[in-house]
C-alpha cells in the first residue's frame, strides 16, 4: 500500500513538474514571437500570426485599433532591427527602422503573451513614428542606431530589475519632478537618439520640473541581459504623445537613450 501511494506521488509531482515547465516563459519563445513579429510585418499580413483566441488586443500609437488594417496590413523593408525579452513579464520589445520608400519609418512594438504562453500573442503595442514626427529622420536615427553595442551583459553586472525601473521612471518624471534628473546615474559616454537629435554626453541640459501633468500609461519591457528598460507612455507633460523611451544601463550607468515620439494630431512644443 505505502508503495503505491509513493508511485502516485511521484506521478503526480512529475505530472506537475511538466505542467509548470510548460507555461514557462522563456527568451527564446519571446524572440521568436518577435521575429514572427518582424516577418508579418515586411509581408504586410497579421494574418500570419498566431494571436489568441479571445482578448486580443492591438493598440498603435496608444489607440485601439484594427489590426487588419492597422501598420501591419502594410509591407517594409525593415534596415533594422533589435528585440529584448523580459521573462518575468512575458514580453519582448522590438525596435525597427525602415528608410525606404515614400513613407519611412521608426517603430517600437510590445508584444506579451497570456499565461506564459510564448507559441500566441495577447497583446501588440506599438508606437509608430514617421515623417511629421519628433525630428523625424529615420536615415539619420538609422545611423546612430547601427553604431551602438547592444550585445549581453556579464552576468556580474547585469543591473537588477528594480534599478533599471527606478531609472525609465525617473527618466519619464524629470518632466515634473525637480530632482528626478539627478536620481539618473549618467554615464560619461551617455548617448541620447532623440528621433533622430543625437546628443552626447546625455547628462546636460536637463528638465528639472515644470510640469503638473505625469507622463501616464506606462507600459515596460524590462531585459536585465541586456541591462534596458523600455517604456511606451503617453507623454502627458509636453502633450498627450504616444510615445516609446528605451534605456541601455552598463556597469549602473546610463550608456544610451532612445525615444520615438508621435506628434502627428495632437500637436507639437519640444522633446527629450
Amino acid at each position: 500500500m505505502h508503495n503505491r501511494f509513493y508511485l502516485l506521488l511521484l506521478a503526480v509531482v512529475v505530472v506537475f513538474a511538466g505542467t509548470t515547465s510548460s507555461t514557462e516563459c522563456t527568451r527564446e519563445g519571446l524572440l521568436s514571437a518577435a521575429n514572427s513579429y518582424l516577418a508579418a510585418q515586411v509581408a504586410g499580413k497579421p494574418s500570419t500570426l498566431s494571436l489568441t483566441s479571445t482578448n486580443f488586443t492591438y493598440l498603435q500609437n496608444n489607440r485601439a485599433f484594427d489590426i487588419a488594417t492597422g501598420l501591419l496590413s502594410t509591407p517594409f523593408v525593415i534596415n533594422f532591427n533589435r528585440s529584448t525579452a523580459d521573462t518575468a513579464a512575458c514580453a519582448s520589445y522590438t525596435m525597427w527602422i525602415s528608410t525606404s520608400g515614400s513613407q519611412p519609418h521608426v517603430v517600437g512594438t510590445q508584444i506579451r503573451h497570456a499565461d506564459n504562453d510564448t507559441s500566441t500573442i495577447s497583446s501588440i503595442d506599438t508606437v509608430a513614428a514617421t515623417t511629421g514626427d519628433l525630428f523625424f529622420d529615420a536615415a539619420k536615427t538609422l545611423s546612430y542606431i547601427r553604431a551602438e553595442t547592444w550585445s549581453t551583459l556579464p552576468a556580474s553586472s547585469q543591473p537588477s530589475r528594480a534599478l533599471l525601473r527606478s531609472i525609465g521612471d525617473a527618466y519619464l518624471d524629470m518632466w515634473t519632478n525637480a530632482t528626478a534628473a539627478d536620481t539618473i546615474p549618467w554615464g560619461p559616454q551617455c548617448e541620447r537618439v532623440e528621433g533622430s537629435m543625437h546628443t552626447n554626453p546625455c547628462g546636460g541640459s536637463l528638465p528639472h520640473g515644470g510640469s503638473q501633468k505625469v507622463n501616464g500609461m506606462r507600459r515596460y519591457v524590462i531585459d536585465e541581459t541586456i541591462g534596458s528598460v523600455q517604456v511606451s507612455c503617453q507623454f502627458d507633460s509636453l502633450g498627450p504623445w504616444p510615445d516609446s523611451h528605451e534605456i541601455r544601463v552598463e556597469e549602473g550607468r546610463v550608456r544610451y537613450v532612445h525615444t520615438v515620439t508621435v506628434l502627428r494630431g495632437v500637436g507639437a512644443l519640444g522633446g527629450l
